[in-house]
C-alpha cells in the first residue's frame, strides 16, 4: 500500500477574491502538481519521459467537495495514490485535507502517450515502478454519464494563447475548467459554490485554436453540462453541480494563522 502526500499553501492566484478562500477549481492544480511530484519519485516525471518519447496525459477527473474550503495562506495536504492499473489506463484516487479534515476527494484517469503517434502505451513500465493501493474515494472507476441537456444558457468563444499551454505544449486542463466557469453569471457565482466536478478530455488543443464553450441547463436546477468544441469537434465535456454558499465568517473576523517573521532592519 503506497500513498504520496505533499503540503501546499493557498496562494493569491488560487483564491476566490470575494471570500479569500481557495477556488474549488484551483484544487485541480494542486492535485496535478502532487501527481507530478509522485511521478518524480519514481523517475517517471515529464522530463524523465521525454527522452523516451513518452508523455503523460489525463483523460478524466472527478472531484467532490465536502467541507469548507481553506482560507488564503492556510496549509492544505494533498494525498494521492495509484488505485488501479489496467492494460492502458492508470487511475489515481486522492484526498485533500484542511485542518485534518477531507474537504475534497476524487479520482483521475491517466495515460502514457507515444510522442510521435500520440497513441496510448501499455502500462508495463508503470507496473514496474508503482504499487497499487486499491482504496477508492468515489467507488468503482467508470466513465461519468452526462446529464440530458434541456436548454443552452450561454456560449463563449476563446482563442488559446501562451498562458493556456502546459509543458507538453498543449492546452492546460485548468484552462478548460476556467472557460466553463466563465459561462456562469456573476450573481450565480457569488451565491453558489461548486459541489462536484466531472471532466472528460476527448482531444488535445493547441496554441491559436479557437474553442467554443456551450453551457446547458439540465433537469436538476443546479447541475450544468459544458461542452467545449473546436470546429464542431469535441475537445472536452464538463459537468458541474453547485450548492448555495453557507454563511461564512466575515473576513475581518477570521483568525489567520500566519507564522510571524522578523523583518530585516
Amino acid at each position: 500500500m503506497e500513498k504520496y502526500s505533499h503540503n501546499y499553501n493557498v496562494i493569491l492566484d488560487n483564491m476566490d477574491l470575494n471570500e479569500y478562500r481557495l477556488r474549488p477549481i484551483s484544487a485541480i492544480m494542486y492535485l496535478q502538481d502532487c501527481f507530478a511530484r509522485f511521478c518524480a519519485t519514481k523517475k517517471m516525471a515529464a522530463y524523465d519521459l521525454f527522452p523516451k518519447n513518452m508523455y503523460w496525459v489525463v483523460g478524466e477527473f472527478n472531484v467532490e467537495f465536502e467541507d469548507k474550503l481553506p482560507f488564503w495562506s492556510e496549509e492544505i495536504k494533498t494525498e494521492i495514490w495509484m488505485s488501479e492499473i489496467t492494460k492502458l489506463k492508470m487511475y489515481t484516487d486522492f484526498n485533500l485535507y484542511y485542518n485534518d479534515k477531507v474537504f475534497a476527494k476524487g479520482n483521475g484517469c491517466w495515460f502514457l502517450l507515444d510522442q510521435e503517434s500520440r497513441r496510448p502505451i501499455k502500462t508495463d513500465i508503470v507496473l514496474e515502478k508503482f504499487s497499487v493501493c486499491s482504496e477508492l474515494t468515489l467507488g468503482e472507476h467508470k466513465k461519468f454519464a452526462l446529464s440530458d441537456e434541456l436548454e443552452k444558457v450561454s456560449e463563449i468563444e476563446h482563442r488559446n494563447n501562451l498562458s493556456d499551454l502546459d509543458f507538453n505544449k498543449h492546452v492546460n486542463n485548468k484552462s478548460y475548467i476556467n472557460l466553463a466557469e466563465a459561462t456562469a453569471n456573476d450573481e450565480f457565482r457569488k451565491t453558489h459554490t461548486l459541489k462536484t466536478l466531472n471532466i472528460r478530455f476527448n482531444r488535445e488543443s493547441f496554441l491559436g485554436d479557437v474553442l467554443l464553450c456551450s453551457t446547458y441547463k439540465t433537469a436538476n436546477d443546479n447541475t450544468y453540462v459544458h461542452k467545449i468544441t473546436k470546429d464542431g469537434v469535441s475537445i472536452c465535456d464538463i459537468q458541474t453541480s453547485w450548492i448555495e454558499k453557507p454563511a461564512s465568517v466575515p473576513i475581518i473576523d477570521y483568525e489567520l494563522k500566519v507564522k510571524s517573521e522578523e523583518a530585516f532592519v
